[in-house]
C-alpha cells in the first residue's frame, strides 16, 4: 500500500476534493473515511455524491442511524456509517458485499469493522490542521494513480486560469481516453477536458513494435492537436484548443455541443448523415498537408494507412473473434490463407484515391449543430488516429456506422450524396471508388468483430458485443463485391459467415 497527503485549506477545498475523487473512483472501490468528528468526512461524502449525481442540490442524509444509504447513480454508491455498528459481522446484513460488487462503497468509521473490510481498500484519513484539514490518502498503487491523475487535472485547470472550475464526468470510450465537461467560474460557455495520458507500450508483436505502433494509433495528444489545427484551417468544425499540456496529455477544448446525428430512439437521422457524407466529399476533394507544426520542435507527420496497419487490424478477426466464435484457434493454414487474401486485396488498393482519413467518422464522433449553416452544422471530434489512405475508408465508416444500423436505402443515398458532391469538385471515378469502398468496409468490419471480443475478453467490457450482429451483417454486405469473393469463401469455410445455401 502506498500513500500521499493533501492539505485542504478550507471547507471549499474539501468539497472540491470530493468532486475530484468522483472522477477518479470506479466500481469495486471501497473508500474508508477516517477521522474525528468534524474532521470533514461528511463534507467530503456529500460533495462526492453530488458530483457523481451531477446534482449540486442532491439531498444527502447522514446514514448514522440507518447505517447505510444507497444511491443509484452513474456508478451506484453505498454510503455506510459504522459508528453505531455493534459487531463487524453485521456488515454482511447491511449488504456490503453486494453493494461493492455493484459500485462504490464509502465507509465512515471503517475502524469499527476493520477485519470485515477489503484489505485493498482506499483510506482517506482526515485530521484538523489550522483552519483546514489534512488528508492522507492510502491505497493500492493503481487506485492512487487514478486519484493522482484527477488531482493533476485540477492543478492543470488552476494553472491555465480556471481555479474553482466545476468538473463533471462526460464520457469515456473504448480507449484509455476520458472526457469531462468543465464549467468555469467566469461564466463562459462550458469547455471539454480531454484526458489522454500517453499509451503504455503493449507486448511486442512484429519487428520490435507493439500494436499501437503497427496500427499507427495515437500514443499522445500531439496528433489530436495537429489534426484539429488542420481541419479548422480548412474550414471544418473541429474543437478549438484553449489550453494544453502535451506531456501530461491534457487538453482544454471547445465544446461543440451534445446533439448527435441520431434521433431520441437511437435511429439515424437521414438529413444529418447526408451532411456528413457531403462533408467527407469536401474533405477528400482537395489534397491535405502531411506535416503540421504543433509546438517548437514538434511537427506531426500524418502516418500512412499502410499494409502493416491494415493487416494488424484485420488480424483481430482471426486472433480474437474466430477463437471466441468457434472455441478453436485458427490453424496455420487458415492464417496463411487469410493474410494472403488480404495481401492481394491491399495490392489492389494501389490505385485507390488517397487523402486524409479521420478513421472513426461515425455517430459517436459527429455532432449536429442546427443553429449553424452548411457544413458548419457538422462538428467533428475524436480524430487523433487520422491517417493518409484510401478515401473510401471514411465513407465506409459513415455508411456502415458501427454503433447504429444503417439500412440499405439510406446507405445507397449516402453513397450517392458523396459521389454527387465529389463530382461537383472535379473528376471522380465512381466504379473504382465503389470497389475500394467494399474492400475498406470489409477491412473495417474484420477489425471491429475482433475489437468487440477483445474488449470483452481482455478489458472486461462485454457491452460492446451488442454491436456484433450488425458488424457481421455489414461484413456480409461488404463481401458481395466480386473482388472480395476469396475472402467471402474463406469466412464461410472458417465458420464466420453462413453460406448462402444455408440461409
Amino acid at each position: 500500500m502506498q500513500s500521499f497527503e493533501r492539505l485542504l485549506q478550507d471547507e471549499a477545498a474539501t468539497i472540491e476534493f470530493g468532486e475530484d475523487l468522483a472522477l477518479a473512483l470506479k466500481g469495486g472501490d471501497c473508500v474508508g473515511l477516517s477521522g474525528d468528528l468534524g474532521a470533514g468526512k461528511s463534507t467530503f461524502a456529500r460533495a462526492f455524491l453530488r458530483a457523481m449525481a451531477l446534482d449540486a442540490s442532491l439531498e444527502v442524509p447522514s446514514p448514522t442511524f440507518t447505517l447505510v444509504q444507497s444511491y443509484d447513480l452513474r456508478i451506484p454508491v453505498a454510503h455506510f456509517d459504522l459508528y453505531r455498528l455493534a459487531d463487524a459481522s453485521e456488515l454482511d446484513e447491511l449488504g456490503f458485499d453486494e453493494a461493492l460488487s455493484e459500485g462504490i462503497c464509502l465507509v465512515e468509521w471503517p475502524e469499527k469493522a476493520e477485519e470485515a473490510l477489503p484489505t485493498d481498500r482506499i483510506t482517506l484519513s482526515f485530521t484538523h490542521e489550522g483552519e483546514g484539514r489534512r488528508v492522507r490518502i492510502t491505497g493500492p498503487e493503481a487506485a492512487l494513480e487514478r486519484i493522482a491523475r484527477s488531482l493533476a487535472i485540477r492543478a492543470f485547470l488552476n494553472e491555465v486560469g480556471h481555479p474553482g472550475a466545476r468538473r463533471r464526468h462526460l464520457s469515456g470510450d473504448a480507449s484509455v481516453r476520458a472526457y469531462e465537461r468543465i464549467h468555469t467560474a467566469d461564466g463562459e460557455p462550458a469547455k471539454i477536458l480531454m484526458d489522454a495520458a500517453k499509451h503504455k507500450p503493449g507486448p511486442i508483436l512484429q519487428g520490435g513494435k507493439y500494436y499501437q505502433q503497427l496500427a499507427h494509433i495515437a500514443e499522445d495528444v500531439v496528433p489530436f492537436v495537429a489534426i484539429s489545427t488542420l481541419l479548422r484551417k480548412r474550414g471544418f468544425a473541429a474543437p478549438a484548443i484553449y489550453a494544453r499540456d502535451l506531456d501530461q496529455g491534457l487538453l482544454l477544448i471547445e465544446d461543440l455541443g451534445s446533439q448527435g446525428i441520431l434521433d431520441a430512439d437511437g435511429r439515424p437521422v437521414a438529413e444529418r448523415y447526408m451532411e456528413g457524407a457531403r462533408l467527407l466529399a469536401r474533405l477528400h476533394a482537395a489534397p491535405s498537408e502531411r506535416d503540421i507544426a504543433v509546438a517548437d520542435g514538434i511537427v506531426h507527420h500524418i502516418p500512412d494507412f499502410d499494409r502493416t496497419a491494415m493487416k494488424i487490424e484485420t488480424s483481430l478477426l482471426i486472433d480474437w473473434y474466430l477463437p471466441w466464435k468457434r472455441g478453436l484457434a485458427a490453424s496455420e493454414a487458415e492464417r496463411n490463407d487469410y493474410f494472403a487474401i488480404w495481401d492481394r486485396l491491399i495490392d489492389g488498393l494501389g490505385s485507390a484515391e488517397r487523402n486524409l482519413l479521420l478513421r472513426d467518422f461515425h455517430s459517436p464522433n459527429i455532432l449536429w449543430r442546427p443553429e449553424r449553416e452548411g457544413l458548419d452544422r457538422i462538428g467533428i471530434i475524436d480524430f487523433q488516429d487520422a491517417m493518409m489512405g484510401p478515401t473510401a475508408y471514411d465513407v465506409a465508416s459513415l455508411v456502415q456506422d458501427a454503433r447504429v444500423t444503417i439500412g440499405p436505402e439510406l446507405a445507397d443515398r449516402l453513397l450517392g450524396a458523396y459521389g454527387a458532391e465529389r463530382e461537383l469538385h472535379g473528376a471522380f471515378d465512381q466504379t473504382s471508388f465503389l470497389r475500394d469502398w467494399h474492400i475498406m468496409a470489409a477491412q473495417r468490419n474484420c477489425k471491429l468483430a475482433g475489437i468487440w471480443v477483445r474488449l470483452k475478453e481482455r478489458d472486461g467490457k462485454p457491452g460492446y458485443l451488442k454491436h456484433m450482429p450488425r458488424t457481421l451483417t455489414y461484413l456480409q454486405h461488404a463481401l458481395t463485391h466480386e473482388v472480395l469473393t476469396p475472402l467471402r469463401d474463406w469466412c464461410i469455410k472458417a465458420g464466420i459467415l453462413a453460406s448462402e445455401s444455408a440461409n
